[in-house]
């Protein structure tokens, strides 16, 4: 059973079509990067994985669960999101805000679980502190810290990193590394940082303009683009001229090979 299996989702918003028709699967264990550029449709996307958006069409399957079926309170017990974008209640402390999602997760021992988080991720010594008034290095641990709170199975990650320094960022990918390994999770990745994609991503999916254009490890991806590394790959799908269909660049591919992922 693969942790995420989208089947056809289109969303549209009035005349624009955002998501034209995707279909991928994140296999448990595994993490998977989505790239594209803004309005490429990644963040409707997960919102539509999240069940925070309803699709127009098509099909989401988190953990063996659909996400329009009776059973998505059971999904969503299992999994967890985190973005920079997206803030804690600031007048909370730390650990209140711990306390309500651990709360919400019906996690056990909801003190303890937090303890463990403090010391795990180098909370203890601000916990007590109102969110607000941390830095950005130390929110982004502390959004961690929610998204783990219930042990998800599924972890979804927007822009995880962004606005971190590169020593606190690099921090953050080890402790991502290491909760993948030791739980068995399935990571969802979303980002404009192309290292940290080389670094954590088993496999890469590249959306344009709604549609999926290419999917393979990063590795495959730079041989078959004839590229040194991802970011160059991802300005050729990006600045793909208008007028060339829904696939992605042809001329570093394998003569007469389509791209995967494009419906070619």
């Amino acid at each position: 059973m693969s942790a995420i299996e989208v089947q056809d989702l289109v969303k549209r918003f009035g005349a624009v079509e955002a998501v034209a028709g995707i279909s991928f699967a994140v296999g448990r264990g595994q993490t998977v990067a989505l790239l594209g550029g803004n309005g490429a449709g990644k963040t409707t996307t997960i919102a539509m994985i999240l069940g925070l958006v309803q699709p127009s069409a098509g099909r989401v399957l988190v953990l063996g669960d659909d996400m329009a079926g009776p059973r998505a309170g059971d999904a969503r017990a299992r999994m967890n999101f985190q973005s920079p974008y997206v803030d804690l209640p600031r007048r909370l402390t730390v650990r209140q805000n711990l306390d309500v999602y651990a709360r919400l997760y019906s996690v056990a021992r909801p003190k303890q679980r937090i303890e463990a988080l403090a010391e795990q991720l180098a909370l203890t010594e601000f916990i007590d502190r109102r969110t607000g008034s941390l830095s950005a290095g130390q929110a982004t641990r502390v959004g961690l810290a929610k998204a783990l709170i219930n042990e998800p199975d599924l972890l979804l990650l927007d822009e995880p990193t962004a606005s971190l320094d590169p020593d606190t960022a690099d921090w953050v990918r080890g402790r991502l590394q290491a909760y993948a390994k030791e739980q068995g999770a399935a990571i969802l990745l979303a980002s404009h940082n192309m290292a940290e994609v080389e670094r954590l991503a088993d496999r890469v999916l590249m959306m344009r303009r709604g549609r999926i254009v290419d999917d393979a490890a990063p590795a495959e991806l730079l041989t078959r683009y004839g590229r040194a590394n991802l970011e160059q790959v991802f300005l050729d799908i990006a600045r793909a001229e208008e007028g060339d269909g829904d696939e992605a660049p042809h001329a570093a591919l394998p003569e007469g090979r389509a791209v995967e992922g494009s419906g070619a």
